[in-house]
């Protein structure tokens, strides 16, 4: 990767799990997206009463890297503590597939599992901006 290796950015997925706002369903995820540069960006799943209005832990990792023009995204890692490594939904792949879609992505869980990826394997035959009409 760059500076940090594979166990640190998924160290960094497990401290921002544990900013999870989960009341309803409990269900703690944690994610942390490494740019080229070296920075990591945490992201954790913030849920909402109008659950639509929930956010996705990668989502948000993901977004916070872009709101500060954080572009290049080399890596993400995805923790929740589930028998296996946690899968992203649909929405979260469609997104990395857009912001990220070169990424390497480690799947993990809170007892060490896990597995490395691609954006592609995640989602593939992705729809994207080339699929939109051209002006």
């Amino acid at each position: 990767m760059t500076t940090i290796n594979r166990q640190q950015l998924i160290d960094a997925a497990i401290d921002a799990r544990t900013r999870a706002y989960a009341p309803y369903s409990h269900f703690l995820v944690g994610a942390a997206v490494l740019i080229r540069d070296g920075r990591v960006f945490g992201g954790c799943n913030i849920e909402n009463a109008a659950y639509p209005s929930t956010n996705c832990a990668e989502r948000v990792a993901m977004q916070s890297a872009w709101a500060v023009g954080a572009r290049d995204i080399v890596a993400i890692a995805v923790v929740a503590d589930t028998p296996g490594p946690v899968s992203p939904c649909g929405g979260c792949r469609q997104v990395m597939a857009e912001l990220a879609p070169h990424a390497v992505v480690f799947l993990t869980n809170m007892h060490d599992n896990w597995v490395e990826t691609s954006v592609a394997a995640l989602l593939p035959g992705a729809f994207d901006p080339n699929d939109l009409p051209k002006k």
